[in-house]
């Protein structure tokens, strides 16, 4: 038996174990579905490439047809290692908007506003440029800046400044607004992924068991108080109990798929698989919020690019050997070297556009390696805000199969009016002066797709995809379709909490693994001081009450 049993070693769960195992009197289980973060290339930056197409290392998910998106099944990666997909993004470490964390707070989510959670943004990292007002330094979480970039990537950063766009030196500051360059989690050119930064220094500790290979198949309870986890491990069904609190670290999609499964959602879903109702929550699954990403391709007419090519094969031994010995090089980039965060319109109150530059020619989530070859860039721009809801199912109540993802893209009007205005803006930056010297012909949408608002849409129905940042379906708050107050528990439930990006409300303004590291850091405060006021409520004295005679 152990105090806490986490459920995945993913982002949050990470912190967790690491946090919560600090104390030499508390007794910490993390259960991993993944095996450990041993394979090479997940600490190599461009190994990024080989995660997408691996298939041990990534879950592989896919949506179900997408009926504003012709219908399409869409791809969806997640890390299936220690790290989850910390150990396969590319790295980018940005917060989102302070108005974020504000609205969340304005929700009824008392201790979440941006100013409380700042705190825990800095405790998390080690910022190489040092200690100021908004970042820290001493944390487990290196932040630095790319050790090698692209000779395109200033090109796009000058272009945007000729687009009309002002320059940021720091998307973590007081200001947002603005594109640059993005800071990494990477420590000496290589992946500072959270098991990395946070599992590290941890594993040797007596108190701290990790296994990995364990798939949790359901949360088990004792009436409505959760005493454990069932897991499959090696084609065996085992069983580690918890002694003060079950911790689900599942992610966005496979927390609501594990409380599903455990009995624990709306009943008529649960009834149908035949699975018996622990406790009726039908906010399990629902406000599923992701950011739709289109990416606009131009060919480049210098041998600057990343991507196959014959400098870059020629050059692929030297390469290797600058990382393995110098740690920089090609092999160090993150892919998305620069970016920023703009408004679609002068008149929105905060940037609701984010871009991601690739020096390289992308598609298919890099998978497609005849688009790889030849030199080119590409232009990532996502919506920050989706009113588009979606939400997670079971598609079966055998607990090793996938759940059914249902994002909904575009179901909401504005989000396909936002995303045309993204498509305008980041062709605006694509054509700016500072690319004459290097643009070739428009690769993607090309030629054939004009300014005509009904070509574009057209063309981000055949080919927008995820960027990785799925949120919201164990939602955070007090509402009728709330599945976790601001401490994080379930509702009505105990001894269980929900830590990872599906507590949040609505989703950030930019990438999400910076803060699903702060939700964490901030649960074990939480968690600590719930275990410290139940032991000191323990430790007061009964008072005998007299009866009058």
């Amino acid at each position: 038996m152990y105090d806490y049993v986490i459920v995945g070693g993913g982002s949050a769960g990470c912190v967790l174990a690491s946090r919560l195992s600090e104390d030499p009197a508390v007794t910490v289980c993390l259960l991993e579905a993944g095996p450990p973060d041993r394979h090479p290339l997940i600490h190599m930056p461009l190994g990024i490439l080989w995660m997408m197409r691996s298939k041990v290392l990534n879950w592989n998910f896919h949506t179900e047809p997408e009926a504003q998106l012709n219908k399409r099944k869409l791809f969806w990666p997640r890390g299936r290692t220690l790290g989850g997909s910390s150990s396969s993004n590319a790295m980018c470490y940005t917060r989102g908007h302070a108005a974020d964390y504000d609205s969340w707070a304005a929700q009824g989510n008392a201790g979440w506003s941006y100013q409380a959670l700042l705190p825990y943004f800095k405790r998390s990292q080690h910022q190489e440029r040092g200690a100021s007002a908004y970042h820290g330094t001493g944390g487990p979480l290196n932040v630095m800046d790319a050790r090698s970039l692209s000779p395109l990537s200033p090109v796009f950063v000058k272009a945007a400044v000729a687009a009309g766009f002002t320059e940021s030196h720091d998307f973590n500051g007081a200001e947002q607004e603005g594109v640059g360059y993005y800071q990494l989690t990477q420590k000496d050119g290589r992946r500072c992924s959270v098991a990395k930064g946070y599992l590290g220094h941890a594993k040797g500790r007596s108190n701290l068991t990790i296994i990995t290979d364990a798939h949790a198949t359901r949360v088990v309870f004792d009436g409505k108080r959760a005493v454990g986890v069932q897991y499959r491990c090696k084609g065996k069904t085992c069983q580690v109990a918890a002694r003060r609190e079950v911790l689900l670290s599942a992610g966005a999609i496979q927390s609501p798929q594990l409380l599903l499964l455990s009995g624990v959602g709306e009943a008529g879903q649960l009834q149908r698989f035949g699975i018996p109702l622990v406790h009726e929550l039908p906010g399990v699954g629902k406000n599923l919020q992701d950011h739709l990403d289109v990416i606009i391709v131009d060919s480049c007419t210098k041998p600057l690019s990343y991507g196959i090519t014959p400098k870059n094969l020629l050059l692929g031994l030297p390469n290797l050997l600058r990382y393995l010995f110098a740690r920089n090089g090609m092999l160090t980039t993150n892919g998305a070297e620069a970016g920023g965060f703009i408004k679609s319109d002068p008149a929105e109150p905060i940037p609701d556009l984010q871009l991601h530059f690739t020096p390289g020619r992308l598609r298919d989530h890099g998978r497609d390696l005849k688009f790889l070859i030849g030199e080119g860039y590409s232009l990532h721009v996502c919506q920050l805000r989706p009113k588009s809801v979606g939400e997670i199912t079971l598609a079966s109540a055998d607990p090793m199969a996938k759940p059914a993802i249902h994002a909904n893209y575009l179901s909401h009007p504005d989000d396909m009016a936002a995303m045309v205005k993204g498509v305008r803006l980041a062709r605006k930056v694509l054509a700016a002066a500072p690319f004459d010297a290097y643009r070739g012909e428009e690769l993607v949408p090309g030629k054939a797709v004009s300014d005509d608002e009904a070509q574009i849409r057209e063309f981000i129905r055949a080919k927008a995809e995820t960027i990785y940042h799925p949120v919201g379906t164990c939602k955070m708050g007090s509402g009728p379709m709330a599945v976790v107050d601001a401490e994080l528990r379930v509702h009505g439930l105990e001894g269980l909490r929900v830590v990872d990006a599906s507590i949040m409300p609505t989703l950030i303004g930019g990438n999400t693994n910076a803060p699903t590291v702060a939700i964490a850091e901030k649960a074990v405060d939480l968690i600590r001081a719930a275990h410290e006021t139940s032991a000191a409520a323990s430790a007061q004295p009964v008072k005998a009450v007299l009866t009058p005679a």
